[in-house]
């Protein structure tokens, strides 16, 4: 992988000497398999840990992690090179924060230490668990309810499109507690994988294979010592926690837009059409233009909302163009990507068949590109005079 672009502003020495290490370990570790998808998740998640690099997802250097709060940089940094390298590893790497990211950010010293230390480490799996058959974006339309038993909280209602869903040790779930009306009746809780009551309705399966599952909560106990954060701060935990990891979903978009331009680059000049490289072509150079112009626009936006991020401001509307833009130019770029290869690019097995089918969601998840656009908007309309 190109590394070059460390060399921007935004990074300091650590950054860059972090990412330059990551880029030789993955290059040196991450294999791309065939089979049981379970199985390579769990393998990552070990060899992740096992590298420190989960470190990073989790935050307390008491708790396992590599600093007192979440670096924005250190995770978007992270993505992007292992979403170059190995779809699944990206995935690996970020749902170990996601599925921790409410415990790090507001978790209790007793929650953080019976959980962070195991996430870092690779030992436990996590996964965030919001998402439910009527209740994507819309997170104040949350029905699965948790009903105050005394010491414990009785949970009834379904999660779906849980990543890590089946595979997960521990889920951190948001569910109605009826504090108020809306978002503020939610709260957070961590259900391990065992607790009774807790089933695996259905296992999904996508275009780009990942563990995802709909989750069903049928009089599920959980004890009272397992809430995070007070009662109805569940919808405030949930957006700290997807603020912290948004931007990265940028990064990570990157990281596949950089492997297709790279693979583009490759096919352009070995292939011969008509007696000539591809490469001497108009058409192609324009193409080849527009996707290098694409790649640096998205990283631009995506490291300057992680940046700010660190130095402690609101990038509400940063990260949102950032992931936006991120997002729609990965989907831009792969796709011209495939065009170079001709029929090559829509093989099984080909790296830019792989890429296309791995960038599609990312264009839906932790806010879809309809969703940036209205955040983006609202910011917009707030600050204007």
């Amino acid at each position: 992988m190109n590394c070059s672009h460390l060399d921007w502003p935004f990074f300091d020495d650590r950054h860059r000497e972090m990412g330059e290490r990551l880029d030789v370990w993955a290059a040196d570790h991450l294999q791309h398999g065939d089979g049981d998808v379970d199985a390579q998740c769990r393998a990552l998640v070990k060899q992740l840990g096992d590298a420190g690099w989960l470190r990073h997802a989790v935050a307390g250097t008491r708790d396992g992690g590599m600093a007192d709060a979440i670096d924005t940089r250190s995770i978007c940094l992270l993505r992007e090179t292992l979403a170059w390298h190995h779809g699944l590893a990206d995935f690996a790497f970020a749902m170990q924060g996601l599925g921790s990211g409410a415990i790090s950010l507001h978790g209790s010293d007793a929650q953080r230490e019976r959980y962070l230390p195991r996430v870092a480490r690779g030992d436990a799996i996590a996964a965030f668990a919001l998402s439910e058959p009527n209740a994507g974006s819309d997170v104040a339309a949350l029905a699965c309810e948790a009903v105050d038993a005394g010491d414990a909280y009785v949970i009834n209602g379904e999660k779906t499109w849980i990543s890590n869903g089946g595979i997960a040790d521990f889920y951190v779930l948001f569910a109605r507690t009826g504090e108020a009306p809306g978002s503020r009746g939610i709260s957070a809780f961590i259900v391990d994988a065992a607790a009774p009551g807790l089933e695996i309705a259905e296992r999904i399966a996508v275009i780009a294979p990942h563990p995802l599952a709909r989750l069903r909560f049928n009089d599920c106990r959980v004890p009272k010592s397992q809430r995070i954060g007070a009662p109805g701060e569940g919808f405030k935990i949930a957006m700290r926690t997807l603020d912290v990891f948004r931007t990265s979903v940028a990064a990570a978009a990157l990281g596949f837009a950089r492997r297709a331009l790279h693979e583009g680059l490759q096919r352009a000049t070995s292939r011969t059409m008509f007696g000539h490289p591809l490469a001497d072509f108009q058409l192609t150079q324009a193409k080849l233009a527009q996707m290098a112009t694409t790649v640096d626009s998205a990283a631009l936006l995506t490291y300057r909302a992680a940046w700010l991020r660190d130095q402690g401001r609101n990038v509400t509307q940063e990260a949102a163009m950032a992931k936006m833009a991120a997002t729609e130019g990965a989907q831009q770029v792969i796709d011209a990507a495939v065009q170079l290869f001709g029929g090559e690019g829509v093989r099984s097995g080909r790296i830019v068949e792989s890429l296309y089918r791995e960038i599609r969601a990312l264009r839906i998840y932790e806010g879809a590109t309809e969703v940036q656009q209205l955040i983006i908007a609202r910011e917009l309309l707030k600050r204007s005079p």
